[in-house]
């Protein structure tokens, strides 16, 4: 006799007597189903949750344009159930965050000429979570392992995780299933056995007599792949009759346009931020392979995701910028052994100064760059806290070229030298000497890296 669910009413009479998992988590808290002999009160908060019958799913699943096989039975029908009345917060969850993946997931799907449905799995595997981490240590949207996945190319440092990218990632899923496919010539079972592994799918076939489907070889697989398929299967359903369960998403999370640009050095992605204006969440958001906010010199080459909108600035001053994200926030002195901030350093230096009035358009990078000076030295001779300037403002700029020739002078083989000041980088110290490069300063100083610090005497020409 097929099942039909009753209508969910405002009090919490019924949705209590709705089985939960054994445990369920919410605010970092574990709560367990309420005892029988507790006082249940009414809960007047009303969410029409619509009912529905096994031959309407039926009838709806029959209808449905899909490329993977899909036939509902019991089994999927109790989870259609489980993710439309008792866990709606996980369907709402992911809904949300299905704009920031899905467009991405079509595109590497087509690509391989593969079944659009097989994105559904991510929503199964991680909730569309890329940073997700699981208790046996698989990471990311598609949950790799680290052997897995650096079968695939991706990296695993203490620094930088391959598995939590997405566009990698979800390049490395395809492939692998595409591969389990080509194994067992089912997508139902190419899914099992990444839930599973091969081994343990090609034992299930052999145990139910040789059957090649997954509902032939079911029974013989290991419970937890035996749910796996079923919820992908429901969320293929759900995804695609969002209205008929009064489905509608609130808050949707979209991607923020960008483009891929490489600085081929170590940063950090605070002090990109500082120097372009840019915020760090969504720097932390578009590139989430990085762990603590810092790109290793291991991973120097890695191209950041970059917002569109700022990816023009920053490619016009890469150069400067590049040289100016290899300033560490702290210097050594050349004459002690003691560490001191730039902030510091900076208010001790008596120098002649200069203004600047702030016109409409401007941010600090801009005004930094157009000085030869940087994002932090104007913050601490201005005694900013952020990076937040107003049009009309007045800025004292300490960096003339006042600077530069008390900076400057010559040895006795008659070269020029400079003298490196708090805050020089390469790439300012360039900018105050015409016609220098950075490349030409390093060649003069048999320099390895753009590594300098104050007092360090360095030839120019």
């Amino acid at each position: 006799m097929k099942k039909t669910l009753l209508r969910t009413i405002t009090f919490a009479l019924v949705t209590s007597m709705i089985p939960l998992p054994k445990a369920f988590s919410q605010d970092n808290e574990t709560v367990e189903s309420p005892a029988m002999d507790e006082q249940i009160l009414p809960n007047y908060h009303y969410e029409y949750i619509p009912d529905f019958t096994y031959d309407e799913i039926d009838r709806r699943v029959k209808a449905m344009d899909h490329e993977m096989a899909f036939e509902l039975n019991d089994r999927v029908f109790s989870f259609i159930q489980y993710f439309t009345v008792r866990n709606r917060d996980y369907t709402k969850m992911v809904l949300a965050r299905k704009e920031m993946f899905f467009p991405m997931f079509d595109q590497t799907m087509e690509r391989h000429d593969m079944p659009l449905e097989i994105k559904y799995l991510s929503i199964i595997e991680s909730g569309l979570d890329p940073r997700i981490r699981s208790r046996v240590g698989a990471m990311g949207l598609w949950q790799f392992m680290p052997a897995t996945g650096k079968m695939y190319g991706m990296n695993t440092n203490s620094e930088v995780d391959d598995r939590m990218d997405p566009e990698l990632s979800t390049e490395a899923a395809a492939k692998y299933l595409k591969s389990l496919y080509r194994m067992f010539g089912d997508w139902e079972v190419a899914m099992a056995a990444y839930n599973c592994g091969p081994g343990n799918v090609r034992k299930a076939i052999r145990r139910s007599g040789g059957k090649t489907t997954f509902w032939g070889i079911y029974n013989y697989l290991p419970r937890e792949t035996r749910s796996y398929v079923p919820q992908v299967q429901a969320m293929l359903y759900i995804f695609n009759h969002l209205e008929e369960h009064n489905f509608h998403p609130e808050d949707p999370t979209y991607v923020v346009e960008y483009e891929k640009i490489r600085f081929e050095r170590a940063l950090s992605l605070d002090k990109l931020a500082e120097l372009t204006n840019l915020c760090v969440q969504d720097l932390k958001t578009l590139n989430p392979a990085i762990k603590d906010n810092k790109l290793p010199e291991s991973n120097k080459n890695m191209a950041l995701r970059i917002p569109k909108s700022k990816s023009p600035y920053i490619k016009e001053n890469l150069a400067w910028l590049s040289d100016s994200l290899n300033n560490a926030p702290t210097v050594f002195l050349a004459s002690a052994v003691q560490v001191q901030s730039v902030e510091a350093l900076a208010q001790d230096i008596k120098q002649n100064s200069t203004t600047y009035k702030v016109r409409s358009g401007d941010v600090l990078g801009s005004i930094a760059r157009r000085h030869g000076v940087t994002v932090t030295q104007i913050k601490s001779w201005n005694n900013l806290s952020s990076n937040l300037i107003r049009v009309g403002q007045t800025l004292k700029i300490n960096g003339d070229m006042s600077t530069n020739i008390a900076s400057t002078d010559t040895n006795t083989s008659g070269q020029t030298t400079y003298t490196v000041q708090p805050g020089d980088s390469l790439w300012i110290i360039s900018r105050k000497h015409e016609g220098l490069t950075v490349e030409q300063i390093k060649r003069l100083n048999n320099l390895n890296s753009n590594n300098i610090k104050p007092g360090q005497k360095l030839i120019i020409g």
